[in-house]
């Protein structure tokens, strides 16, 4: 597989990574089995998906469990990302910044993903009683002591800025802007899809002027531009599409053409409606790694063939004249 490099320190990483919290949290918890999401880890390795995206609070902690029996066997393989900085409630979140806990959350993640050092550490949200500052200096002395080779930022408060009308990503460069002053920002993690295209206006921009890498969460739309959903067919519970505005019976069937645009070149190519909508987050920019979630081994082999997967002008321009995708906050 092609291979990318994010930020100033040249991490070196396969063009498609691996999101895995679908296999532990969020997603249709009837279809998470352990042994066969650890299988679904060893393909996406074998395709040179060499990314693992995961997060302490996935499960919460069962997903870095379930990475970390893989890296047991393959930690030469894999390039690793986790998060911290949430802490998961009875039906809620809580964010906790505070730079005690910070270490504290960074050597239980060690212990469960059976790693000397974590690849890529992010900040999942920031806590709003502790400054941003202290709490990446916190991080920054991570990096220091050798628990952990570069940090990362989440973007933060999408959902309330499509609410408000503000701009989407202020609010996480703000955030970039001081924490950029005390410890370099090797990556950022936000939303990147041919159905929520905002980080182009801003945030994807910012990336590139300042070295930084550009993970790209929920390339395929939660599943949406798979082309394998279908309008009112239903989520578990436990599905946080259950309760997703673009996931309602109406806003499915009214963003049917956004996935019959994509099945069109996808017929042109040989290939299928998900591999040409990671190839179009592909062509954003070369720091540009998408990282779909997948829970089983066909998924990650198919993902995987995205990137070879070339589109031209031509494909680009019937993909940016497809209709705006629609949710209930429009």
């Amino acid at each position: 597989m092609e291979r990318r490099t994010i930020g100033a320190t040249a991490l070196e990483v396969g063009a498609i990574g691996l999101g895995c919290m679908p296999m532990s949290w969020a997603y249709t918890g009837s279809q998470q089995r352990g042994d066969r999401s650890s299988r679904t880890v060893h393909a996406a390795l074998d395709q040179g998906s060499s990314l693992l995206d995961t997060a302490d609070m996935y499960g919460p902690f069962t997903n870095e469990l379930l990475v970390g029996r893989v890296l047991k066997e393959r930690r030469a393989d894999a390039f690793v990302s986790t998060k911290c900085g949430l802490l998961v409630g009875d039906q809620h979140l809580v964010a906790n910044g505070r730079p005690g806990y910070i270490r504290r959350a960074c050597d239980a993640s060690l212990r469960r993903l059976q790693t000397d050092v974590i690849d890529l550490y992010q900040l999942h949200r920031p806590d709003p009683e502790v400054p941003v500052e202290e709490t990446w200096g916190a991080m920054a002395d991570l990096v220091r002591a050798g628990k952990v080779r570069a940090l990362g930022v989440c973007a933060v408060g999408a959902r309330a800025s499509r609410r408000s009308g503000a701009p989407l990503h202020d609010g996480t460069i703000r955030q970039l802007q001081r924490v950029q002053q005390v410890f370099p920002v090797s990556a950022v993690e936000a939303e990147l899809s041919v159905w929520s295209p905002e980080a182009l206006a801003s945030l994807l921009p910012w990336c590139e002027a300042h070295g930084v890498g550009f993970l790209a969460a929920m390339p395929l739309g939660n599943g949406f531009l798979t082309g394998t959903l279908k309008p009112g067919q239903g989520f578990e519970p436990d599905d946080v599409r259950a309760r997703h505005p673009r996931f309602t019976a109406d806003m499915m069937a009214a963003n049917q053409p956004v996935v019959a645009g994509l099945r069109r070149i996808a017929e042109r190519h040989a290939a299928t409606p998900a591999q040409v909508a990671l190839a179009w987050v592909l062509a954003c920019g070369r720091q540009v790694v998408p990282v779909p979630g997948a829970k089983r081994e066909q998924w990650v082999t198919q993902n995987a063939g995205a990137a070879g997967l070339r589109l031209t002008a031509e494909d680009l321009a019937e993909i940016a004249g497809l209709p705006a995708a629609r949710g209930s906050w429009d």
